[in-house]
């Protein structure tokens, strides 16, 4: 597929992959009931949603009614979210020397300074971490001297700031509770985790992987599909990557239902400019040259968490020659498309925007996740003819390139 054929959706199975999130698969479905309802109510149309009871991963059923045509959808979460958590456990302590050995492997590979001649913006928001983590612990040390100069007066000196230093583990343990308000502690584990293999993807998340290869593959040799998509969001889309590369490779989307890809947000450079990173960097070579999906990228500027407008694969260094197919990159453009006051209402609110892909528009232009996700057509035919978005660009400055020559195993 991927020419736009098999236009017409009838029945769909949707399988999203979220990023480096600790939360429970529920998160996902109260999001789509809730942006759903608003983005039907602004562009006047229905969805009607209703749990999945069954052994397959978790998700939800949709029946949309979209320009008098009636299609349906099983949209399923590919969950990595206990992985997540299980790398979340880290201490205060420990959490500083992840910050030392996450800054140490960008800094030495160069990668860091590569980064930010691809955009600025993200890595910014990777050295926010490091600026906050380092001055909570300026902060906690200066009033560890404050302290102990106030012992001072009763105490011998040394012994004074000794104690004095007794304030600091209670201090940085109180800015570890306060995270939930500046996702300092979260976004240096979303780093570490990435960066702990120097770019190639642990064991256990490469287990995951073959689970949700698996179900991809399900889904396609189902005879009453029209079509799967995959979606993935930030760190989400490196792994659909991965996945779809497999799931091709072995055959999987030789089997009936068009297959797509949706990738949203991404922060592909982040792990693809790291040394070790040479499975993705093949995935993406080999994913962009073939014919059997359509992929299309959606990125936005006003998003500070993704190399907006960044083609992923040529920007890693690893589109080929000659041949390349895809991605198609567009802009969500969320100053045109979100209302000027909704816009001032989220503009700092940077998380919020990273998760705008998944939200309501209140001026959709063509695209309208609900209208991909539910709506009567292939994402091939809905985006026939569409030019990538002029601000496009292919430039890359990563010095890693070379890849995993070896296919990965059949199912």
């Amino acid at each position: 597929m991927g020419d736009g054929s098999g236009q017409s959706v009838r029945e769909r199975r949707v399988f999203y992959i979220p990023g480096y999130d600790p939360f429970p698969p529920r998160r996902y479905r109260e999001l789509y009931r809730t942006e759903g309802a608003a983005q039907a109510a602004i562009s006047g149309y229905s969805l009607r949603q209703k749990p999945l009871k069954d052994d397959g991963p978790y998700g939800w059923r949709v029946e949309a009614e979209m320009d008098g045509t009636t299609s349906r959808a099983e949209i399923r979460i590919l969950e990595w979210a206990d992985i997540v958590r299980d790398s979340m456990q880290a201490g205060v302590a420990a959490t500083y020397w992840l910050l030392l050995r996450t800054a140490w492997t960008y800094i030495s590979t160069g990668a860091i300074f590569r980064l930010f001649r691809l955009r600025a913006a993200p890595g910014i928001a990777a050295m926010y971490p490091v600026v906050m983590l380092l001055g909570q612990l300026a902060l906690a040390l200066a009033a560890a001297v404050a302290l102990g100069w106030g012992l001072s007066f009763a105490l011998p000196g040394w012994a004074a700031y000794l104690l004095g230093l007794a304030a600091v583990p209670p201090i940085l343990r109180a800015f570890r509770r306060l995270d939930g308000r500046f996702f300092v502690y979260y976004l240096l584990l979303d780093f570490s985790f990435t960066a702990r293999h120097r770019g190639r993807n642990p064991p256990e998340l490469e287990a995951r992987l073959a689970e949700f290869t698996r179900h991809i593959a399900a889904a396609l040799a189902d005879p009453d599909v029209d079509e799967v998509l995959v979606v993935g969001h930030s760190s989400g889309v490196h792994l659909g990557v991965s996945v779809l590369a497999d799931a091709i490779r072995q055959g999987a989307a030789q089997k009936g239902a068009a297959l797509s890809f949706l990738s949203l947000g991404h922060a592909v450079p982040m792990q693809s400019y790291l040394p070790e990173a040479t499975r993705l960097r093949a995935d993406l070579h080999y994913l962009s040259q073939r014919p059997e999906l359509f992929w299309l990228d959606v990125t936005a500027p006003g998003d500070g968490c993704t190399y907006a407008l960044c083609d992923p694969v040529s920007c890693s260094g690893a589109a080929p020659e000659s041949g390349k197919r895809w991605p198609l990159v567009i802009s969500a453009a969320f100053r045109q498309t979100l209302a000027p006051e909704t816009f001032a209402k989220y503009r700092r609110r940077y998380f919020r925007l990273h998760f705008q892909y998944l939200c309501a528009f209140d001026r959709p232009g063509d695209y309208d996740y609900f209208r991909i996700t539910a709506g009567p057509q292939t994402l091939a035919a809905r985006f026939a003819g569409r030019k990538p978005s002029v601000s496009m660009t292919e430039d890359s400055y990563n010095r890693f390139t070379d890849r995993d020559p070896e296919p990965r195993p059949a199912l």
